[in-house]
Order: C-alpha cells, then sequence, then structure tokens
C-alpha cells in the first residue's frame, strides 16, 4: 500500500492540475459516467462497471484522443488525426462541456458525449489518472549520423 501512495504522490507532483484534486472525490464523482463509461485494464479486470455506450476509461491520460475501439463524433476523430493526446487538463477541460472544447481547439462540434460534468472534473480525471500507470514517454529517434 506504500509504494502505491508514494507513485500517487509522485502522480500528483508531477501535474498541477492533480495536485489540486481529490482522487477520492473523483471516484464519487465517477459515478455520473459510468452511466456510458467503465474502466477496464488490459489483463481484463474490471476496476469500475459501468456502461459501454462511451470508450473504456482505462489508461485515458496519455492516450491519443479518439484511440480506443469506439464509434466517436467527427471532433474526437479529427482531434485524432492531429495527434492529440489527453492530458490532464485537456480532459478535465473536456468534460465540462464537450462541444465547446471541440470548438475551442478547432476540431468539428460533433460529439457522441452529451453529458457535461460542470463540477469535479478535476477530481475524476485524478481518479481515472490513478488507476492507469503513467503513459511512457517515447524517446525521440536518433539522427543517423552523416556518412563521409
Amino acid at each position: 500500500m506504500k509504494v502505491a501512495a508514494a507513485a500517487m504522490a509522485a502522480v500528483l507532483a508531477a501535474s498541477p492540475l492533480l495536485a489540486e484534486a481529490d482522487v477520492e472525490a473523483g471516484e464519487k464523482g465517477f459515478k455520473k459516467c459510468k452511466a456510458c463509461h467503465s474502466i477496464v485494464n488490459p489483463e481484463g479486470d474490471v476496476l469500475y462497471k459501468g456502461g459501454k455506450t462511451g470508450p473504456n476509461l482505462y489508461g485515458v491520460v496519455g492516450r491519443a484522443v479518439g484511440s480506443e475501439d469506439f464509434k466517436y463524433g467527427a471532433g474526437l476523430l479529427e482531434a485524432n488525426e492531429a495527434g492529440a493526446v489527453w492530458t490532464e487538463d485537456m480532459l478535465a477541460a473536456y468534460v465540462v462541456d464537450p462541444k465547446a472544447w471541440l470548438k475551442d481547439n478547432g476540431y468539428a462540434t460533433k460529439s457522441k458525449m452529451s453529458f457535461k460534468l460542470k463540477k469535479g472534473g478535476e477530481d475524476v480525471v485524478a481518479y481515472l489518472a490513478s488507476l492507469a500507470p503513467a503513459p511512457v514517454a517515447e524517446e525521440p529517434a536518433e539522427e543517423a549520423a552523416p556518412s563521409e
């Protein structure tokens, strides 16, 4: 348990948004999301049983937008094509008003997410981030030395 607490402290320290968020409140707040979303790890363990009308949210922070096996709306598909990756800040803003987030970022405002999480978005994001390991940053490819 001490290892999990230390890992969570490291995650919280790494993100200013998560540093102020409440993981326990986020778990409670996720109850509003479970009508459409579940949280299932890659091994198939159900961490939070929910609906299937929305994508699985395990590992969403650090994942490419619109990359789960799901039929996304046009806006998230455009974000995916643009290479957008969910950060804590992006996801917290998205859940407050998905269509506004899409519009503000230059994507089509077609979204299948009709629910708006007006309060506690940061907490829910902190909860989601606490369930999955932090994404591993890709090392930039080394350039080949010019041949002489």
